[in-house]
């Protein structure tokens, strides 16, 4: 019997979710990009607390990959179930995909802002 998923686990999967349906949407007009996740990113410590980064987008150059990564930790702190855990993830990974693409957001993910109504 496998154990239960760790936080983690259950994290990652969520976002490969994500960034599988992005991916196969704007896979051509993405190019080469390396989705990851990381529990936290690091802040000089005399960053201002309430504004931790909830993901990088680092562009590529040359050979290199452009690698779009997500913060579990920030993340997790900001929701209280899974339901705003979704919706975070979704809208953090779709704003970053849509600067790099230069589209709006909602044109990334239909599903982008659905429950501002």
């Amino acid at each position: 019997m496998r154990p239960r998923p760790t936080r983690r686990e259950r994290f990652d999967s969520l976002v490969l979710g994500v960034v599988s349906a992005i991916d196969e949407r704007w896979h051509r007009q993405l190019g080469l990009v390396e989705f990851a996740v990381e529990d936290t990113p690091l802040v000089p410590d005399d960053w201002d607390v309430d504004s931790v980064p909830l993901s990088s987008l680092i562009r590529g150059t040359g050979t290199a990959p452009t690698r779009l990564v997500v913060f579990r930790r920030p993340i997790e702190h900001r929701c209280e179930g899974r339901e705003e855990l979704e919706a975070l993830v979704l809208t953090v990974v779709v704003e970053q995909v849509a600067e790099l693409l230069g589209v709006s957001a909602d044109e990334v993910d239909p599903r982008y802002g659905e429950d501002d109504s």
